[in-house]
């Protein structure tokens, strides 16, 4: 009998609530965390989630297991058809696409998302760049962002370097607000921006303002420690809860989609020791 889970296996399940049954989701590449939780989404609470494959573009995929690589064709098993990645941009574009998932090595209090470059006034270390990202993230309804790297250890020097920072270098994937601070509607575009922020350390929603807000932590964080580990001042839910750990039934479909457990290499060696009751 499953007693607990792993860290990976909770974001799995944090990121899996962020979707609604009916909606059109896009997981985008490289993520298994992602590409996991829509699986579970899909075999449990959302079976009329419609879900585009990443890499492939296959629509609602049923692949035996997870690959080492989201540009596997076994990820395409199962879908009757694939888009054109025309068509995917025109789905987003005519405001069909409900919910998409980003992530960055900066992710900024308004929910901007850097995956392009480091260093203002230099370069300090060129990215991979945003695969199509931002013009994506303005028009899709939602997006659930996430990273396993909110966790900032002391360097050598005593510095810590944010994942989740006061301002991104470099926008590559629009939050709330531009880094001028006009809000999204005042630029005209037509999606609503990040919803959730799913990290290593908790559960974060954008309030009113668009500002990120701590909702939840998990069993074994205390709100202290997520504020030593961002970048900008936390605003607080008015209620601070426990994330939730998934229930069995979704614990051994991970476990029976990922048998090589290909998502643990998204989280850091020190965190796939942790382990939370089930």
């Amino acid at each position: 009998m499953t007693r607990d889970c792993t860290l990976g296996e909770m974001m799995i399940a944090a990121i899996a609530r962020t979707v609604d049954d009916g909606t059109l989701a896009f997981h985008g590449f490289g993520s298994p965390l992602v590409q996991l939780a829509l699986h579970v989404a899909k075999r449990t609470h959302a079976p009329n989630l419609v879900l585009i494959a990443g890499a492939t573009y296959g629509v609602n995929p049923e692949p035996p297991f997870l690959t080492p690589t989201t540009n596997d064709w076994v990820m395409d098993r199962g879908a009757p058809f694939a888009l054109d990645i025309e068509e995917l941009f025109d789905l987003a574009a005519a405001g069909r696409m409900g919910r998409m998932f980003l992530s960055g090595l900066q992710i900024d209090k308004w929910g901007n998302c850097n995956v392009t470059s480091l260093g203002r006034n230099r370069l300090a270390m060129k990215l991979p760049g945003g695969g199509g990202g931002c013009n994506l993230a303005c028009d899709v309804d939602h997006i659930t962002l996430w990273t396993t790297g909110h966790r900032s250890p002391l360097d050598a020097k005593g510095n810590r370097r944010f994942r989740l920072v006061e301002r991104c270098d470099f926008i590559t994937n629009l939050g709330h607000r531009a880094g001028d601070g006009r809000d999204r509607r005042a630029l005209g575009h037509r999606g609503l921006g990040p919803q959730w922020i799913v990290t290593d350390l908790g559960l974060l929603d954008f309030d009113a303002e668009g500002h990120a807000r701590l909702r939840a932590v998990y069993p074994d964080v205390s709100v202290d420690e997520v504020q030593e580990n961002t970048g900008f001042e936390l605003r607080l839910a008015e209620t601070i809860e426990t994330v939730a750990p998934p229930d069995r039934e979704s614990i051994d479909l991970i476990r029976r989609l990922d048998p090589l457990r290909v998502h643990e290499n998204e989280v850091r060696p020190d965190d796939r020791k942790r382990r939370f009751a089930a």
